[in-house]
């Protein structure tokens, strides 16, 4: 059918024959298909598709997009997994040996559901998403291959700065009220605590942290997000909740009130909670500050001995 048509990619050598490092599409829309914990589920995502195009006198003027388009079509309805990401990467590259390409990199975002069980009420849950991200890069020349995988993590971070000037407040409130009084009873001061213990709060905020591990190639039939997810947000006590009654929020304030942390603490906790768990670990995390108009960052990044995410 299109035998006839002009290739002018195919027949025009690209000018001086430079060597382009990354050709290809980003942003395409494809439904994505999960199968995580023995359980299989669908979602809308994004996926973008390079191949490198080398130099010399034979170099090509541009790519096949289409070949690249059709391999992410055709695998649409397979469930996405590191074994799928290899064979794609392997394919990409199959797919353009007319153009000498010999490295490959494939992103897959979308947004992943799992349901999560309230803090204290029993048979009480809902579901709560998660961004994620997948880099697979495969470089034949250097004969190396890696899968990166990215989970955002929501929790909620109350400042340590902020709690003790709060604590001070409270305790100068409590002396001025008892001013001269040698002995105060229990109940007194519980009465007084009711009345006045939240003259003063300590800020807190919603918090993102993004944590990025490599997958682990012995295992080519899952991702391993629920024990990525599971792993981070134990590390931090205070993943932001779904479905909440008062004795859940009640919970969840005293969580926060023994997890006083800032973005320092937050990115050590998630080192120190998923680095006996992979090979490399990257964490950057960010407080959507209460206190001020712009947010707090810190970041660990991972050896990355091989390909970066």
């Amino acid at each position: 059918m299109t035998a006839d048509l002009p290739d002018i990619a195919k027949n025009q050598v690209g000018q001086g024959g430079a060597p382009l490092d990354w050709v290809g599409m980003e942003n395409i829309s494809l439904p994505v298909v999960l199968n995580e914990a023995s359980q299989v589920s669908y979602t809308s995502g994004s996926a973008s598709v390079f191949v490198n195009v080398p130099s010399g006198p034979l170099a090509v003027k541009g790519i096949h997009m289409s070949r690249l388009y059709q391999l992410l079509n055709t695998s649409s309805s397979s469930a996405l997994t590191p074994g799928l990401l290899r064979s794609l990467l392997a394919s990409a590259i199959a797919s353009h040996q007319d153009c000498g390409s010999e490295k490959a990199k494939i992103t897959y975002s979308f947004n992943f559901l799992a349901l999560r069980d309230a803090l204290v009420t029993p048979d009480s849950s809902g579901w709560q998403s998660y961004l994620v991200s997948l880099s697979a890069e495969r470089d034949d020349d250097r004969k190396c291959e890696q899968i990166w995988l990215s989970v955002n993590i929501t929790y909620s971070s109350t400042c340590p700065c902020s709690a003790a000037l709060s604590r001070q407040v409270l305790r100068d409130a409590f002396t001025n009220d008892h001013f001269g009084m040698t002995q105060v009873s229990v109940n007194d001061v519980a009465l007084w605590l009711d009345q006045n213990g939240s003259v003063a709060t300590p800020h807190s905020q919603r918090s993102i942290a993004r944590v990025s591990v490599p997958l682990d190639m012995a295992r080519p039939d899952r991702l391993g997000l629920i024990d990525l997810i599971d792993r981070a947000e134990a590390a931090l006590s205070t993943p932001v909740q779904t479905l909440v009654k008062r004795a859940d929020e009640q919970a969840f304030a005293r969580l926060n009130g023994a997890n006083l942390m800032y973005v320092e603490d937050a990115v050590r906790r998630l080192s120190t909670a998923l680095t006996p768990h992979y090979k490399e670990v990257g964490v950057k995390v960010r407080h959507l500050e209460s206190l001020h108009a712009h947010d707090a960052v810190a970041s660990i990044s991972p050896a990355r001995g091989g390909l970066a995410p």
